[in-house]
């Protein structure tokens, strides 16, 4: 069944259908913008959110963040980040597959009906102008008939009149006799025009408005169809990205079972023991025996309190509870922080000097390893005198030599105030490298010994391995690896595509608003969102 068979003498009802037809589009695509913008405002007030509860950089070294509790929280907040940037990407492809692309098509719906509607009303106006035609001959067809009948009445009638001439007789004839021929012509036009007019008639009610209404049906069954695809999309760009979003939602589920409560508890231990011993009793002093009290050397002597007990720290309050006295005592003297850490218990000075340790073998490998870099640059320099001057790097020598050796003067230090407070100085060991009066650099062991490495003569190879680093240090050096978990298309400007299982290198971390910087091996370069894959950062 179609539109133009059944119904041929609708045209005003078929009209006003697509007209609503089209304006039901327009309203599906003001309800899934208005969506769209619901989700991008949800997803930045979840990003405020997260930002709000992060922690800021300089607050990152703080004791609390060694608890578990605290990790997991700043895991949450990850992942709600994450989450946030999976509803900024349904309103994205909402916006790109439902709103961009069904405006497009409704305009071009409404450009067809017009052509259409205006083919129906050309057909109507010439099956109009024919009609006009055949109502204008049929009347004059009956003007001139009766002028006729007249004429031939008159006629007759002077035919019959005695007193009539035969002039008369014959004028009136000839009269009755052009009326009746005119009156034949207007017969025969009016036939004619009948005949074209029911010929056009029935091309205009079995052929032309049918064709027109069942291309309209056409396109409001396309219009239905596209809609419903519209609909459908709806509902797929939210699924597409709830694998994406359960991981994310599984991940604050793993946040909440990483907690340790019993680790927490350690970590409280290891961060506040001080080390001290629980004070002994207080011994019975005997007023009674004042007298030789001066002289007495026994156990009812002069008692150690609490105060002698501890030592050294006989400034320190031995109460659990502290008295919050406003009332200014010399016990609420902030201790003066000292190099060596003395102004702390026992067990949290070691701690303190072991970190300390531990940043000062880092600083000093960091100065090792440059040391040994500048020392291939001037050997590759002395070489190829083209690539520059071995004596413009004379002072970067000298500064990295001093910088080694008073990291080692602060490192014997530390190490040995680490021993005085009973540490086993655990470091980590390093390699370094002096220069010899030709630029050459030899390798040392820590103590200064020749180590039992011997540095290989400078050749073409070095050369080659200083020229693959100066290449590589026009690009960013990476800080990472990141492998895909889903396949990304890249269309924005800016975007890098890549597909399910494709290991890049991070170039940038994500600064918070869902998109991490990677580089390709082939150098090309561009952004992705960070939940669509697994980051492993260099330690």
């Amino acid at each position: 069944m179609d539109w133009g068979t059944e119904l041929w003498d609708q045209y005003d009802i078929i009209e006003k259908h697509t007209q609503s037809g089209l304006e039901l589009v327009e309203k599906y695509v003001k309800f899934v913008k208005e969506r769209t913008e619901i989700e991008q405002n949800y997803a930045k007030q979840l990003r405020n959110l997260s930002k709000k509860y992060n922690l800021k950089r300089s607050s990152k070294d703080e004791p609390e963040c060694r608890f578990s509790s605290y990790q997991s929280f700043l895991d949450i907040l990850n992942e709600m980040n994450d989450y946030a940037g999976q509803r900024e990407l349904i309103a994205e492809n909402m916006m790109m597959s439902i709103c961009i692309d069904l405006t497009k098509y409704l305009q071009e719906l409404k450009q067809e009906r017009k052509t259409y509607l205006m083919e129906a009303k050309k057909a109507q106006q010439s099956l109009e102008s024919t009609y006009k035609q055949l109502d204008s001959s049929k009347k004059r067809f009956e003007r001139e008939w009766r002028e006729a009948e007249r004429a031939a009445q008159y006629a007759e009638k002077t035919d019959q009149d005695i007193n009539a001439t035969k002039a008369d007789v014959e004028k009136a004839k000839q009269q009755a006799h052009m009326r009746a021929h005119v009156a034949e012509e207007c017969k025969n036009d009016y036939a004619a025009q009948l005949q074209k007019y029911n010929k056009e008639q029935n091309q205009f009610y079995f052929s032309d408005m049918p064709l027109i209404f069942n291309k309209l049906q056409d396109l409001d069954e396309r219009r239905v169809r596209k809609l419903a695809q519209g609909y459908i999309l709806f509902s797929d760009t939210e699924k597409h990205v709830m694998p994406i979003i359960g991981k994310c939602l599984e991940g604050i589920t793993k946040a909440g079972t990483n907690v340790n409560e019993r680790n927490d508890s350690m970590v409280v231990i290891e961060q506040n023991k001080s080390g001290f011993e629980r004070p002994g009793d207080v011994e019975f002093e005997d007023y009674s025996q004042g007298i030789n009290r001066a002289s007495s050397d026994s156990s009812l002597g002069t008692p150690k309190g609490p105060m002698d007990l501890l030592g050294k720290n006989k400034s320190k309050n031995f109460w659990l509870f502290s008295k919050r006295s406003k009332k200014f005592t010399p016990e609420r003297i902030t201790p003066t922080v000292t190099e060596d850490f003395t102004h702390l218990p026992p067990e949290q000075r070691r701690k303190r000097l072991q970190q300390k340790l531990d940043e000062i073998c880092k600083e000093l490998q960091k100065e090792v390893d440059q040391s040994e870099a500048l020392g291939k640059m001037k050997d590759v320099y002395e070489k190829n005198p083209q690539m520059g001057d071995p004596a413009s790097l004379a002072s970067q020598i000298s500064q990295t030599s001093q910088n080694i050796e008073r990291l080692r003067g602060e490192l014997n230090k530390y190490e040995t105030w680490l021993a005085e407070a009973g540490g086993r100085g655990d470091t980590v060991r390093y390699k370094t490298h002096t220069f010899n009066n030709n630029g050459a650099h030899d390798g040392l062991s820590p103590d200064g010994a020749q180590s039992d490495e011997s540095t290989p003569d400078p050749s073409q190879a070095i050369y080659a391995e200083f020229d693959d680093d100066f290449e590589d240090e026009e690009l960013t050096a990476p800080i990472g690896k990141c492998t895909a978990m889903y396949n990304f298309p890249g269309a924005s400007e800016g975007t890098i595509s890549m597909q399910e299982g494709e290991v890049l290198a991070v170039v940038e971390e994500d600064k918070g608003d869902g998109w991490t910087r990677v580089r390709r091996s082939n150098g090309d370069e561009g952004y992705i969102p960070t939940s669509y894959v697994t980051i492993c950062l260099n330690k």
